[in-house]
């Protein structure tokens, strides 16, 4: 029996077989990795489910081989502990960006082992594997034979000198490679010369499957409508003359190879990891035969990058060709070029570029992320991040020409009775005779069939492109229609291209869900409607004819949600940041990190000194000297009474827009009463609940009534128009005093107003490139850490 809750082929509809490369799993996944492959997939598959088609998408983390074993060795733990902790991270990151797979899992399973062997039997039994002694690096120091990644060296293909081509792979020119071929090989793990010795494997008969494999490709290269790049690079592999491919290694870390002689050996990763899609599916459902053994009625669909076209359109299609057995072969094949970074390659071996993980640090939310990474997608040549890119199509696209179209429909219609709709979708009889808004249906109707045409052909970029022409064809509406006049002038024409406009609205959500889905979940809610309305665009149901209709999505009398900006600005201090940020590889990154800490602790070491020298001078004078009143003149930072605190309520004030009353808890026993001018930067949600860093010896002063007992500290950007809570870190215990290392003594019992020291020392308040909070060079610091802000460099703190 089959597990219920799993999907299989359904009789009579569309059965799409979804698959992305399964990324490596020893390191960290950069930008380029996943438009490469997850997130390409990811944007197909919910196009197919609002399409109404019957999928499944798969994916995982690839476990096996040297790569794993290397890290293994770098990181002083067992394969499996690798395996562990990075496909945790996999999934993590994935996760984050919206990935929405039927079933994340991993090479390293028993089905892995299962589905393997049993293939390779086939093989066997049909006499497509043959024994051959080969030449292979073996390494003195270590005692053992090298798989290809242990072995690096000089690509020998002419013009490329790349020095640090792997023994399977050149990165530089992609190259598949024998370890053997390598000018001046070393070993990885020692950097000693290894030397060759004979050692016997086996051999997958790639020359004898041929007039099979070209029969497959001629047909579905045509069928599919491969990708050029794809037809490109298969060519070149058939052009070059097809070769024996091994299929076993000298491993620990694998498959085992089940044959008597061969059995302290293991397959190849790039033999097993193709296979991996189908045991993953094994791992998912037990019926994963009516998936994979199923051509007449489910179209295989996997994505990659290009390094990776070979092995899905030679070696794993002649494996399965091989064992004679009725496969689902794939059908289509979408490879992206690829992403580079600023003025060079991501690379996850060198650390250099954005990562997943990064990604998410940057507090741009994730739909942005998949916005410029779609847009950007390298689907013809490769193409180019850039921090001043992303900064143009968010603020210009997103913001300016979707979020504002959108931002201007809602809010019309929220504006009470007499200026707007009072939220409430208007009637608008006699649709058909206003010319303006019959045009626009046309273009719109032209516009979802073209995305539609893009979305099948696997378009992904296209596709994109004309949903957002339709947001451009909105704004257009908007302008010519001067519905602000309309409303007083022509209330039925008015009503006519708000309702309209609101249809506008649901069909953009909808058609940007597969690029942008937690953006559509916030329009759907600011619309008023559930995640399950969302339309569908199935031929079956006519749903896409509708779509020339906007008008009619949403009956008279339907009352709107909240409208909320969806987009915020990027601004140039924040692009710079994050472009400084990012700079060179991670371990420059680290280095640059570990001086700016020594450069701390040395100003530290000064500041005791100052520090010292000013007391002595105190000392001796008796306190009467001129230089003692021009210490005083100077108060230092311990004078403050800063307090790691608790907002736990906060409310705007019943007299004043612009500010909030907090209760704060500062280890008093009873709370404090604070108001604060941070209406306009943070909202109210946001201040419920959260540690902040208050300076508690200011004089109470009455704001508008209400009597503020201390000031939560903040920090703002050069034009003051971004403003950021100053926070400790999460397990800081709350009352604890906020020190600054080399500054001691204890605080004033209310700061002298007169001598105005609150503003002298403020000056030299300020958040640095890090965002870490400072006064002069010396970090808030507690007993948890320091104290930082989200995403303000060189702010100033008041």
């Amino acid at each position: 029996m089959g597990d219920s809750t799993k999907k299989v082929p359904i009789a009579g509809r569309r059965n799409i077989l979804i698959t992305s490369a399964l990324p490596y799993v020893n390191n960290v996944p950069h930008l380029g990795n996943i438009i490469g492959c997850v997130l390409s997939a990811d944007v197909f598959a919910r196009y197919c489910r609002i399409r109404d088609y019957n999928i499944i998408y798969m994916c995982g983390t690839d476990e096996y081989g040297t790569a794993t074993e290397t890290k293994a060795m770098e990181e002083n733990c067992s394969p499996k502990e690798i395996c562990d902790k990075y496909h945790a991270i996999h999934r993590d990151i994935y996760k984050w960006f919206d990935i929405s797979f039927d079933h994340f899992g991993r090479t390293s399973t028993p089905e892995q082992t299962e589905v393997c062997q049993a293939i390779f039997h086939k093989l066997m039994e049909n006499e497509w594997l043959t024994e051959n002694t080969m030449q292979q690096p073996y390494c003195d120091t270590c005692q053992k034979f090298l798989a290809d990644r242990l072995v690096e060296g000089t690509c020998p293909t002419p013009g490329c000198n790349y020095d640090s081509a792997r023994g399977d792979q050149c990165e530089k020119c992609g190259k598949l490679l024998n370890p053997t071929e390598l000018i001046d090989p070393k070993c990885k793990v020692c950097r000693n010369t290894p030397h060759i010795r004979d050692t016997d494997h086996l051999f997958l008969e790639l020359p004898l499957l041929r007039e099979r494999l070209e029969n497959y490709i001629t047909e579905m290269s045509v069928a599919g409508s491969w990708s050029q790049n794809a037809i490109q690079a298969t060519n070149a592999w058939l052009k070059e003359g097809l070769k024996p491919r091994c299929i076993t290694r000298d491993l620990k870390w694998g498959v085992p190879v089940p044959h008597e002689k061969y059995k302290e050996k293991v397959f190849y990763v790039w033999f097993d990891a193709p296979i991996g899609y189908i045991s993953i599916t094994a791992c998912y459902t037990p019926d994963w035969e009516k998936w994979w053994k199923n051509p007449d009625n489910v179209e295989l669909y996997q994505f990659m990058g290009k390094d990776n076209v070979p092995f899905h359109t030679v070696m794993f299609p002649s494996t399965l060709l091989g064992t004679g057995e009725k496969w689902t072969m794939m059908k289509t094949i979408s490879v992206t070029e690829y992403l580079n970074y600023e003025a060079g390659k991501f690379s996850k071996s060198k650390g250099i570029g954005v990562f997943g993980n990064d990604a998410k640090g940057t507090n741009i939310p994730p739909e942005v992320w998949r916005y410029y990474l779609l847009t950007n997608r390298p689907e013809v040549s490769d193409t180019l991040f850039t921090w001043a890119d992303l900064q143009a199509k968010l603020n210009s696209e997103l913001l300016s020409n979707l979020g504002n179209f959108i931002n201007r429909v809602l809010s019309f219609i929220a504006k009470p009775a007499g200026a707007g709709y009072d939220s409430i979708i208007p009637d608008a009889p006699n649709v058909e005779s206003h010319q303006l808004t019959k045009t626009l249906a046309e273009n719109v109707g032209k516009l979802v069939e073209q995305y539609i045409d893009a979305m099948e052909k696997v378009k992904l970029k296209q596709g994109l492109k004309t949903a957002m022409s339709i947001s451009s064809e909105g704004n257009a509406y908007l302008q010519e229609s001067q519905f602000w006049k309309l409303f007083k002038e022509d209330p039925a024409a008015c009503a006519v291209v708000m309702k309209t406009s609101a249809g506008l609205v649901y069909l953009l959500a909808c058609l940007l869900e597969p690029f942008m889905p937690s953006f559509t979940d916030e329009v759907l809610k600011q619309l008023n409607l559930s995640r399950e309305t969302h339309l569908s665009f199935s031929d079956e149901k006519g749903d896409v004819d509708k779509a020339k209709k906007p008008w009619e999505f949403f009956p008279a009398g339907h009352k709107i949600g909240r409208p909320e900006p969806l987009f915020k600005e990027l601004k140039d201090e924040e692009v710079e940041f994050f472009r400084q940020k990012f700079a060179g590889s991670q371990a420059d990154r680290k280095l640059k990190e570990e001086a700016d800490a020594k450069a701390v602790a040395e100003q530290l070491k000064k500041t005791k000194l100052a520090d010292g020298n000013n007391k002595k001078e105190k000392n001796k004078s008796g306190g009467s000297s001129s230089k003692s009143k021009a210490t005083e003149a100077e108060p230092t930072i311990s004078k403050l009474d800063i307090r790691v605190g608790l907002i736990t309520e906060a409310k705007k004030h019943p007299d004043a827009d612009s500010l909030y009353v907090e209760e704060i808890d500062v280890g008093e026993g009873s709370t404090r009463t604070v108001v604060s001018g941070l209406v306009k930067y943070i909202p109210l949600e946001e201040m419920q609940n959260r540690r902040v860093c208050v300076l508690c010896n200011l004089k109470p002063v009455a704001m508008r009534g209400i009597k503020s007992h201390a000031m939560v500290l903040a920090a703002s950007n050069e034009d003051h128009t971004k403003v950021e809570l100053v926070e400790p870190p999460a397990s800081a215990k709350i009352g604890e005093r906020v020190t600054f290392p080399g500054f001691s003594g204890e605080p004033d019992g209310l700061l002298n107003a007169k001598s105005k020291v609150w503003e002298k020392i403020q000056a030299e308040l300020h958040t640095d490139v890090q965002l870490v909070a400072s006064y002069k060079d010396v970090p808030f610091t507690t007993s948890a850490g320091v104290c930082k802000v989200a995403s303000i460099a060189n702010g100033e703190i008041r």
